[in-house]
């Protein structure tokens, strides 16, 4: 589309125009994996506070969060969009369908992983800066440009970047990190392998077409399930640590016992199930998703 021609559109179209072209940069900072990573980084920090606390940290604590989160998303798309024209779960996305250019999503990336920074900086404390700008780096860099395409213990590694938001929620009350919150951060990390394998496993031939050696790829179907299984069983004691170091209530206690016998359970089905079947590899990574809504809201609860 020509300058001249798209000065000469109507109103309309060109409020369309815009309205595609914002919806794609909105798009690129997955704002699906956002919320759940500012919903972990808020329980967090409400209980380092062990209550609500005051509405300008939450505010930027939560915008730094999502800046660092949704800028460090767009590299990922942008180092990815070889890959990600290739496989159809993601070859909608803006820069395999031409909705918007690779050069501005890097540039976009870099400008939201700055402005991360600088609120976190100047409206929260200097370790919440650096747990953003460290965050940001570990998914930008680390696992998108390193570990993704090197190795099938991608995800396991990777693990961490999904799980600095906690960090960053309870440094952002605090100015500092004790056990509990590396605790909180351990239970995102141990999840993450059976989470994300568990997508793998029903999605192993676009990755294996798109040259990504997750685990499923490299090792095949029945390992990455007993591999799956013993993080859940680790992710289970983790959990249990969690209540004895006493930071949390029995409603805690109740919740992680609940939740972790559900994911463990499916888990469990999911290996017993044929390699050529996907239907519990499903339900485990539907599961996966409602054990961190309920893990962290028993959390909350459990500060009570």
């Amino acid at each position: 589309m020509t300058v001249a021609h798209e000065i000469h559109q109507d109103p309309p179209a060109r409020l369309n125009r815009w309205t595609q072209i914002l919806s794609s940069y909105i798009e690129v900072t997955k704002p699906k994996i956002m919320v759940m990573l500012i919903f972990t980084s808020l329980c967090s920090a409400i209980v380092a506070q062990r209550d609500v606390p005051p509405i300008s940290v939450i505010f930027a604590m939560l915008l730094s969060a999502s800046l660092s989160a949704g800028g460090s998303a767009a590299i990922n798309m942008w180092y990815d969009r070889d890959i990600d024209a290739v496989m159809k779960r993601t070859a909608k996305r803006p820069i395999p369908t031409g909705r918007i250019n690779s050069r501005s999503v890097f540039l976009f990336g870099i400008l939201l992983g700055i402005l991360s920074i600088m609120v976190a900086f100047i409206f929260v404390n200097p370790l919440t800066a650096l747990l953003n700008a460290v965050g940001y780096f570990y998914y930008a860099v680390v696992y998108t440009m390193w570990l993704k395409r090197q190795t099938p213990q991608n995800i396991v590694i990777g693990g961490g970047a999904g799980a600095f938001p906690i960090l960053i929620g309870w440094a952002s009350v605090t100015g500092s990190l004790n056990a509990t919150a590396w605790l909180m951060f351990m239970v995102v990390f141990l999840w993450t392998p059976p989470h994300t394998w568990a997508l793998a496993l029903y999605k192993n031939e676009e990755y294996t077409k798109a040259g990504i050696p997750m685990m499923p790829v490299v090792k095949g179907a029945r390992s990455t399930k007993i591999q799956s299984l013993f993080y859940m069983f680790v992710l289970f004691i983790c959990s249990i640590i969690l209540y004895v170091s006493g930071s949390f209530n029995y409603f805690y206690l109740t919740g992680a016992i609940v939740f972790n016998c559900a994911l463990l359970y499916c888990t469990w089905k999911m290996l017993k199930e044929a390699n050529d079947q996907f239907t519990w590899a499903k339900r485990t990574f539907i599961c996966s998703l409602f054990y961190i809504l309920g893990m962290f809201s028993s959390m909350v609860i459990g500060i009570i």
